[in-house]
């Protein structure tokens, strides 16, 4: 009798601290959290855009929002003003989703792809897949977003934007954490 009163309680305690244990987007959304804070890098565009200008760096803003239930990442040619009617500024949204880690990027080509991640098996790699786009189309929009954790100061960002015509054009930032 007693060892059936034990394995009863042993159940219990493991089921209870899985219930209230965190979950794999939970945690992946939190490792996301650490990247707070501003930083810099290079871009390389590929392919390269005739005209377009490589050669300043890019500088990304990431804040922690709304209670920590999401993170705002905003992009500008570093240097710039922040002035979105002069210069390029968009701003996405990341936050959990039930299950799943989700993004919405606010385009400055007008319209808002909705994104999508399973989290990271490894803490260090989000990638998020397309799930549907509002807004106009006619001059593209973002496709595919991933971000890789390298430590504390260094991270990557790969997008790729459709152009019209489903063109892909692959933008890849190695940042810095800015001190």
């Amino acid at each position: 009798m007693k060892s059936v009163r034990l394995t009863i309680w042993v159940v219990v305690i493991a089921l209870s601290t899985a219930a209230f244990g965190q979950s794999d987007a939970q945690k992946s959304f939190d490792k996301l959290k650490t990247l707070e804070g501003d930083w810099e890098g290079a871009v390389t565009l590929t392919p390269a855009l005739p005209g377009m200008n490589m050669d300043k760096p890019i500088h990304v803003s990431l804040r922690v929002t709304s209670r920590g239930n999401a993170l705002v990442h905003e992009m500008q040619e570093a240097g710039t003003a922040l002035d979105a009617t002069k210069y390029d500024h968009p701003v996405t949204m990341l936050y959990l989703d039930g299950d799943h880690l989700a993004l919405v990027h606010y385009c400055d080509a007008g319209n808002r792809p909705r994104m999508s991640a399973n989290g990271s098996p490894d803490g260090k790699v989000f990638d998020f897949s397309f799930v549907d786009v509002s807004g106009p189309l006619d001059r593209g929009h973002m496709q595919h977003s991933t971000f890789t954790i390298i430590d504390a100061n260094h991270h990557a960002e790969d997008w790729t934007f459709m152009m019209p015509g489903d063109k892909p054009m692959h933008a890849h930032m190695e940042l810095t954490r800015a001190k």
